[in-house]
């Protein structure tokens, strides 16, 4: 005999985990107030609203994970403020800092951020499960986020001292060339085999103090070649990958000569 499903058990079903789609909204806010800070002219708040927007990120997944609370809803909503907090948030934000002044060339790149944006997402969503998870297919969007967001940051201190907008057609480029990032077979590292609750070697711990140090420091410049460092990072390994693989064919066929 089936057994009744009673309506409180029906709304359960239909209900949304609060806490960890709480932290997607907080960084879907982060990626509008961006948008709207863009549209101002006030580009370093932009650029750290997407920062913020990152953390708020990350923690979702996280939290949803550790509470037991993912969802399809969850993954989905996820993917939605994605594509706003970092494919439209740091292509406006590069649009109206450097890229304006290209006119439509400017908002076709804008426009092309967005879109390898959206389709390194989807492509993300289907390809779980299905790749190692210790690297990521494609430079991830958020990454692509901060470097733009780092970027604008960095020019815009002592350093550059960039004030208001910055007309310089390398932008343009550098924008074109992390849409093509996200969208290409390069591998990057995810991080994801990292066992930061483990015990770990003093030295390693000795590293991560200075390194925060540093950080806090020079947060400008720092975050900076962090973010600009991992989005190299592919290009570099790939590069490395296949000098090793040709040393080694050539290597095999030499052997094969001389037999």
């Amino acid at each position: 005999m089936n057994e009744e499903i009673s309506p409180k058990k029906i709304r359960m079903k239909k209900g949304i985990y609060i806490l960890p789609n709480l932290f997607t909204t907080a960084s879907l806010f982060c990626g509008f107030y961006s948008i709207i800070a863009s549209f101002k002219e006030h580009f370093v708040p932009a650029s750290i609203a997407i920062l913020f927007s990152i953390v708020f990120d990350g923690l979702d997944g996280r939290i949803a994970r550790l509470t037991n609370t993912t969802s399809k809803f969850g993954a989905e909503y996820d993917s939605l403020a994605d594509v706003i907090a970092f494919g439209v948030a740091p292509s406006l934000l590069a649009y109206c800092w450097a890229m304006s002044i290209y006119g439509k060339w400017g908002w076709l790149v804008a426009f092309l951020f967005v879109l390898c944006g959206a389709l390194r997402l989807a492509r993300y969503n289907i390809q779980i499960g299905l790749i190692e998870s210790t690297v990521f297919n494609g430079l991830p969007i958020p990454a692509a986020a901060s470097v733009v967001a780092t970027t604008v940051i960095f020019f815009s201190s002592d350093y550059v001292g960039v004030e208001g907008k910055f007309h310089n057609i390398f932008i343009l480029v550098f924008v074109i060339i992390l849409s093509l990032l996200m969208i290409s077979n390069i591998k990057y590292y995810s991080f994801k085999d990292m066992k930061l609750l483990v015990r770990k070697p003093f030295t390693i711990f000795f590293l991560l103090i200075v390194s925060s140090i540093i950080i806090v420091a020079e947060p400008e410049l720092m975050f900076f070649v962090l973010m600009l460092g991992y989005a190299l990072s592919g290009p570099i390994w790939w590069l490395v990958k296949i000098s090793l693989k040709e040393r080694q064919e050539a290597k095999e066929e030499k052997n094969n000569i001389k037999m």
